[in-house]
């Protein structure tokens, strides 16, 4: 009898563990959900789809790099408007830019002008965005006044300020004759010329480093500078210390922009001064204009255009490898 008892128990048992193990096996067995399928729609039409969505990339690809191996083409004969039929130079057009005093000339005008422009604008953007920072009245309308001058197109903005700095006319020199300085040659000496397509450029951009600081500003975590406050740390420590290296990725980010801008700037100097007095402010892009277009030397002029590009493109290079490990630099900072 106990025998007996045991082996139905013993059967009970392996038909409890089979029925416990049944839905194991049930959900082992049973496939998952069928991926959907478009209906309707053809498989050559699926397969196609993702090569149809890069279709606009390439088309955008091919319109930048065609003019540019087109323009690197030309840069290897002699095209001008004296030699309808050009003959296959090489490397002496670039021979000849680089053996030329004048392209020195225009390549150290080209470095002031980009590093004074891009050095006045991010201080002065800077300083314009910490002063806007503050939760004022003043700050938020000179917030919406700001981005004016980013409103005027370059080269407009270039002859309004030509107009004004002009020495018997100009409203500049008018303000300030009552404080003995009236009739100040602005754009008629190298030097000044200079100074003064700095200044338009300064007047125009510094708005967009100011705009990119501000928003720089306005992301940043609080919880540092409310740990600061309570440790009883002064506004220049927490500048130095906290703001500023937080902070840097978002200005050197205006910094790469300007500059490489700068680099390549035509319209406000044009505009301005037409590149003179003299050659005092021919940059290498109205150099590689004047070559090209009123000199009629086209290989020629687009010989300095490739130089120009080399030159933006290595500094880009080199910019953005310091943004790099200046982010990495900032991650660090306690936050």
């Amino acid at each position: 009898m106990n025998s007996s008892t045991e082996a139905d128990h013993g059967a009970a048992s392996s038909d409890d563990a089979a029925v416990a193990g049944a839905p194991e096996k049930a959900s082992a067995a049973v496939p998952g959900p069928p991926a959907p399928v478009e209906r309707g729609v053809p498989k050559w039409r699926r397969t196609l789809r993702p090569y149809l969505l890069i279709v606009p990339a390439l088309l955008l690809t091919g319109g930048i790099l065609y003019p540019f191996g087109l323009g690197l083409y030309y840069t290897v004969f002699d095209f001008a408007a004296s030699k309808p039929q050009p003959d296959f130079v090489g490397l002496e057009n670039y021979r000849r830019i680089f053996t030329d005093s004048s392209f020195w000339d225009s390549a150290w005008v080209t470095v002031l002008y980009a590093v004074g422009a891009a050095a006045v604008e991010t201080v002065l953007g800077v300083a314009v965005a910490l002063l806007l920072h503050r939760s004022t009245l003043v700050g938020r309308v000179l917030e919406k006044v700001l981005i004016l001058p980013l409103m005027i197109a370059p080269v407009i903005a270039a002859i309004i300020w030509k107009l004004m700095l002009q020495p018997s006319v100009g409203v500049v020199n008018y303000l300030l004759r009552p404080f003995g300085l009236g009739g100040v040659q602005w754009t008629d000496t190298p030097t000044g010329a200079l100074l003064s397509s700095i200044a338009v450029d300064v007047w125009v951009y510094t708005p967009f480093v100011a705009i990119l600081a501000l928003a720089g500003l306005r992301s940043l975590p609080t919880s540092p500078f409310e740990a600061a406050a309570v440790d009883g740390a002064g506004w220049w420590f927490t500048f130095r210390k906290l703001t500023m290296p937080m902070l840097w990725p978002y200005v050197l980010v205006a910094v790469i922009f300007r500059f490489m801008d700068s680099l390549k700037v035509f319209d406000i100097i044009y505009a301005l001064t037409e590149g003179g007095p003299g050659d005092s402010t021919v940059v290498l892009q109205i150099r590689a204009y004047l070559e090209a277009i009123r000199f009629q030397r086209y290989s020629f002029g687009l010989s300095y255009m490739i130089v120009l590009w080399a030159v933006v493109y290595l500094a880009a290079m080199v910019l953005v490898r310091y943004l790099g490990r200046i982010q990495n630099r900032a991650a660090e900072v306690p936050k």
